[in-house]
């Protein structure tokens, strides 16, 4: 974790020198979270890189869903800004999977637990979201196992 840690610590100042206030603002609120998570009750002090990916994933997911508040509600100019922190913090996250990719995953998982129907899909999503935790949205891992099972 440190590394990511010291890499965001990094880009703060690089952003600070280039006046990039979206930047600067995400940097620092990825900063914050992750301060905030290695100091928490309960914490090591340390913070691992798993535990990292899941942070930025949910600020990602936050930033994309308040976008769509101020779409809808005709703020178009703070949407934008939302949907520009997104893009920086999704920077920082693993590449994730593509369709095929995540399509293929999820057919290996169900065939090594030998699922076989919609009733299995507990049981599927358990391993799949721990497999593939920080490598696509758990939405997309929920639709394409229901979609799998289904057949």
């Amino acid at each position: 974790m440190n590394e990511l840690f010291d890499k965001v610590s990094g880009d703060i100042k690089t952003a600070m020198l280039a006046r990039d206030k979206v930047a600067l603002e995400a940097l620092r609120g990825m900063k914050k979270e992750f301060l905030e998570a290695k100091t928490s009750k309960g914490s090591d002090g340390n913070l691992a890189d798993d535990v990292a990916v899941k942070i930025l994933q949910k600020m990602v997911k936050q930033r994309k869903e308040s976008a769509q508040i101020y779409t809808e509600q005709n703020r178009p100019e703070l949407a934008e800004n939302e949907l520009a922190e997104a893009s920086v913090i999704e920077k920082y996250l693993p590449a994730q999977m593509s369709d095929a990719d995540l399509e293929a995953a999820v057919v290996a998982i169900i065939a090594q637990l030998g699922a076989a129907g919609t009733q299995d899909m507990g049981k599927v999503m358990g391993v799949a979201s721990k497999q593939l935790a920080g490598k696509t949205e758990g939405r997309l891992i929920s639709e394409k196992v229901k979609v799998l099972l289904a057949k």
